[in-house]
């Protein structure tokens, strides 16, 4: 668990809107390690959603470095940034971004198109991490037949299938209910004791709790990185413990 897979050094972020720029991170410096469950907190406008599009490679710095996995990806053109999301970040949505004329085995194979994989591998790997997030009695279920779980496990399966370094989450128990988010968060425990790296971005505090270490953003900048003393932890069937 040594390894650094996010390195962050000095990460300024600016936009100009009008005749304004807006600083929306302030020389920020990171490092997640492989196998840690990261929390990003932060309220409205303290550059927690900037950070994560950086993080997720949807965005380039203004100044600074990001290396993932050892690649420098700060200043690379569109398309190559798309290549290393593909294969290197695993998405998770708040609100799930399922092709609803899709099947869940549809839905979760799309990556793998990207990636050039062959079908009846696509359709093999698939399987499999439907499978491990339970839904292989719906794998051929359009996202509308689906509950508001199932289609977040579908999602889960989704960033899992190209075996992904990290697993990047926004907000993804923000249109659940309680119950369903305590499942999801076992799920995303589960995912994270199997080896991935998680980085969940999330504004609830009981939900930032599940994180193993917590980062605290305010005004674009870090105004707090410690371990959680008190790691809440749920089992992968909802039940809190």
């Amino acid at each position: 668990m040594n390894t650094e897979v996010i390195k962050l050094t000095d990460i300024v972020r600016n936009y100009r809107v009008g005749t304004e720029i807006v600083y929306a991170l302030r020389k920020v410096s990171l490092t997640i390690k492989q196998g840690e469950f990261v929390a990003l907190m932060g309220p409205s406008g303290s550059g927690k959603s900037t950070l994560m599009n950086l993080l997720g490679c949807l965005d380039t710095p203004t100044s600074g470095e990001y290396w993932l996995n050892h690649n420098d990806v700060s200043k690379l053109d569109d398309n190559a940034l798309a290549e290393i999301r593909n294969r290197e970040i695993g998405f998770v949505f708040q609100t799930f971004n399922l092709l609803p004329r899709s099947s869940a085995l549809e839905n979760v194979m799309l990556p793998q198109i990207y990636a050039g994989i062959p079908k009846l591998k696509r359709i093999e790997r698939a399987k499999e991490v439907l499978l491990d997030v339970k839904l292989e009695d719906r794998m051929h279920h359009k996202p509308n037949e689906l509950s508001g779980g199932q289609r977040q496990r579908v999602a889960v399966a989704r960033a899992l299938v190209n075996k992904p370094s990290i697993i990047l989450a926004d907000e993804p128990t923000g249109n659940l209910d309680s119950k369903t988010s305590h499942e999801i968060m076992g799920l995303i425990e589960h995912i994270h004791r199997a080896g991935n790296t998680i980085v969940l971005v999330t504004h609830e505090e009981d939900i930032a709790k599940h994180a193993h270490r917590i980062v605290r953003l305010l005004d674009g900048e870090i105004s707090s990185d410690e371990p959680n003393p008190d790691i809440r932890t749920v089992s992968y069937y909802g039940n809190e413990n």
